[in-house]
């Protein structure tokens, strides 16, 4: 989607400063929510497509104001009323009553080993990928409602196929719950220069997926 974390390229935002001995967290609070986040893992049985689209959806003012793991509470906030495991004013109260269906979370001690383990998201498919290395492609100019990982900056761009990885879950599918539909991801390299302008002598690197592209 269009939304506010999709701020590459932008202006106005300052630059990066890198915070010298920089602590895991700042704050106490961010601790604890990391361990929530550990040992709720899918308790409702969604994905980490949506997950990230859940973050996402905060509105944009709240979220180009808060830290990182306010996003990730307000997406866990909206994952549990969406799935029918607390409302808001239980959320609001801090009490809940009993969940309305069972759940059956992942174990706290496999959650992230689930979806950072290399390989998790790939998938066999029977079909073969559209593009090659040596390829000259376009990322397509998408205006989607929903989650997506073609990042806007790249957009309506040009670029060479690097390598194929084979077929990976599709993030765009799987975050809406409409299924896996693997795709063939792909590395492929942009110059700077043709996305920024300015004579940006460096190269840009990004993994997309096949839909995000067309043959020039």
């Amino acid at each position: 989607m269009n939304g506010a974390h999709d701020c590459g390229g932008m202006m106005g935002f300052g630059p990066v400063v890198a915070e010298a001995n920089e602590p895991v967290f700042h704050e106490a609070w961010e601790a604890r929510m990391f361990a929530l986040m550990s040992a709720v893992g899918d308790v409702g049985g969604w994905t980490l497509d949506e997950d990230r689209a859940a973050c996402e959806a905060m509105e944009p003012g709240h979220y180009i104001t808060s830290s990182y793991y306010e996003h990730w509470l307000s997406g866990l906030e909206r994952l549990l009323q969406t799935h029918g495991l607390a409302s808001a004013e239980e959320i609001a109260s801090c009490i809940a009553s009993a969940p309305s269906r069972p759940v059956t979370p992942t174990a706290a001690d496999a959650v992230w080993p689930a979806v950072t383990a290399a390989g998790s998201y790939e998938r066999r498919t029977g079909g073969q990928p559209l593009f090659r290395p040596g390829d000259r492609v376009r990322t397509r100019h998408l205006n989607p409602a929903h989650h997506t990982r073609l990042p806007r900056y790249l957009r309506g761009h040009e670029g060479e196929i690097l390598a194929c990885h084979g077929a990976h879950v599709f993030p765009d599918s799987n975050s809406r719950g409409l299924g896996e539909d693997p795709r063939f991801l792909y590395t492929v390299r942009f110059r700077a220069s043709d996305i920024w302008g300015n004579g940006a002598p460096d190269l840009i690197h990004a993994d997309l997926w096949e839909p995000y592209l067309e043959a020039c």
